[in-house]
């Protein structure tokens, strides 16, 4: 893994209650790459996710580049499921 102060902080900001709806999907995809996942395109806007032999299936947020609460809580189950832990 290679971590760095800003995954951190994407990190935390996932985890944070209420849940926020301004964490900005392409710093989700750093700190997925950070943590060791591969990434692949899917159709669409579909990106798929392994990471510690979980998978995932997300929708990058178009026309804004923010993820809505709704993203932001299945990224969260996917890190738990993967047993990620900062």
């Amino acid at each position: 893994m290679n971590i760095n102060s800003k995954h951190r902080k994407t990190y935390r900001d996932l985890y944070t209650d209420p849940v926020k709806a301004d964490i900005a999907w392409s710093d989700i995809e750093s700190l997925f790459l950070a943590l060791g996942a591969k990434l692949s395109e899917g159709r669409g806007s579909r990106i798929r996710v392994e990471l510690n032999g979980e998978r995932a299936v997300f929708h990058r947020p178009h026309p804004e580049s923010v993820t809505d609460k709704g993203a932001v809580r299945s990224v969260r189950r996917f890190l738990e499921n993967a047993e990620v832990d900062l």
